[in-house]
């Protein structure tokens, strides 16, 4: 398979200090493709300030996704655990370098020190409870603690004071709490108490992302055009994007399990279908329950087709595989008619086809790589699908708000919570399904118009 180099990284030196050239901020080409037809400007869903947002909201919430599976694999002596860090280690590398882009090299390079030292305690305790060394456990620990001291001194430095110290350490005393409990969970065997720390991690970290970049704004508003992190366009991208990006880490991840047999993997699953009912009751919230169990079925029916392939690559059977395969076509073309009629136009059936495509592809590389123990490909797979969700979240939010624009006209009522989600994590959960649900109405009515005749 082929991928689009334009899809992968671009310097974030470039990309965060000089925002608006065609590229956007979190590493991506200008989705022309995915946006809307009439040539108006949206309302900042695209904006140096909410493209910085996304870039951070990418980089921090991939690291808690890699930290946790790197922390499983760890422990069980997985053979791709090198891999597995080793993408964990380039992500550190993305948000050093994000972070080296805004406050210069040295400041990078200082904060990659400090930023590494985490991930090597977190290692320490991995080891450590492998070793069933109580003592080294509470040493990781108390590193922990002395690294979170360290980490929110070194941004309230670096922000001016816009990052307050105290809540800072209050916000990465979550971040820590939330890997390790979801490590705890997974190595006693409660697997769903795994799963479910692992989503709120995942979650934390996009109100990190936005009180991080609403900082860097309010200290550099020219460097970012006087433009808002918190806007509701930029918080109903943020919302998709979250969601999207969620379900690749989680199918890639319940893939893994399914495939080995693994004893997690019901739960693995059970996180995916948690991610699915997530965007299901924002459109229940619109439509009822009636609605809302159609998008779900239409919207699961791909997720069950990777399970077909999952299952016929276990029992090798590649008539199976194929049927797999043909199925997930299928479910592209549906797809993207609905979408396509449901935005007016404004999202292109045959560009939603090659989008969905990549999305599949890269799927079925990171599983087929490892099941095929070609581990240096899988990770590469997995960081590409997890970045290429973002783009599918700013096409698709452009699109909603170009054609309900009258819904997106408020504006951010001042910086954003700059704690990093200690407190007030889910304090935009609201307003975020809310908008998701104007995205539920086009899609739904639609849906409704094309199945009713078939009835």
């Amino acid at each position: 398979m082929k991928m689009k180099k334009s899809y992968l990284a671009v310097p974030l030196s470039a990309a965060l200090l000089i925002p608006a050239a065609g590229v956007s901020a979190h590493g991506h080409e200008d989705h022309s493709k995915m946006s809307h037809s009439s040539g108006k400007v949206s309302l900042d869903v695209s904006s140096p300030a909410s493209d910085l947002r996304a870039t951070l909201d990418q980089i921090l919430s991939e690291h808690a996704y890699l930290a946790v599976v790197a922390m499983q694999k760890g422990i069980d002596g997985k053979k791709d655990f090198e891999q597995a860090a080793g993408a964990l280690n380039q992500n550190t590398d993305d948000l050093s370098a994000a972070v080296g882009s805004v406050y210069g090299d040295d400041a990078g390079k200082a904060f990659k020190e400090i930023w590494s030292s985490h991930i090597g305690y977190f290692v320490d305790y991995v080891k450590a409870t492998g070793a069933k060394d109580e003592d080294a456990k509470q040493k990781a620990m108390k590193d922990l603690d002395a690294y979170r001291v360290e980490q929110a001194a070194f941004l309230d430095k670096a922000t001016g004071g816009r990052l307050k110290a105290a809540d800072l350490e209050a916000g990465l005393k979550v971040h820590v709490s939330q890997l390790l409990t979801s490590f705890d969970s997974y190595v006693a065997g409660d697997y769903e108490a795994a799963y479910s720390n692992m989503r709120k991690a995942i979650e934390h970290m996009y109100m990190v992302g936005e009180g991080l970049s609403g900082a860097i704004v309010d200290q550099y508003p020219d460097k970012f055009k006087n433009t808002k992190v918190d806007t509701p366009a930029a918080d109903l991208r943020a919302g998709l994007n979250r969601n999207f990006s969620e379900h690749a880490a989680l199918a890639i991840l319940a893939m893994q399990k399914g495939i080995d047999g693994a004893k997690d993997f019901d739960a693995a699953a059970g996180a995916l279908s948690q991610n699915t009912d997530d965007l299901t009751a924002s459109i229940g919230s619109v439509y009822g329950s009636e609605a809302a169990q159609q998008f779900k079925k239409i919207w699961s029916s791909h997720i069950g087709y990777f399970v077909d392939y999952v299952k016929a690559t276990g029992a090798k059977d590649d008539q199976a595989r194929d049927m797999a395969v043909k199925e997930l076509d299928d479910y592209r073309v549906e797809q993207a008619a609905f979408l396509d009629a449901a935005t007016e136009g404004r999202l292109k059936a045959k560009d939603l086809e090659e989008g969905l495509k990549m999305h599949v592809d890269q799927l079925l590389l990171a599983f087929n790589s490892y099941n095929e123990k070609d581990y240096d490909k899988t990770y590469p797979a997995i960081r590409e699908a997890y970045a290429h969700m973002y783009g599918v979240g700013e096409g698709t939010a452009t699109a909603i708000v170009d054609q309900f624009p009258d819904k997106f006209k408020g504006t951010p009522a001042g910086m954003p919570n700059t704690g990093l989600g200690g407190m007030q994590e889910e304090s935009t959960t609201g307003i975020v399904w809310s908008l998701l649900g104007i995205a539920a109405a086009s899609i739904l009515g639609f849906f409704a118009l094309r199945r009713r005749p078939q009835q």
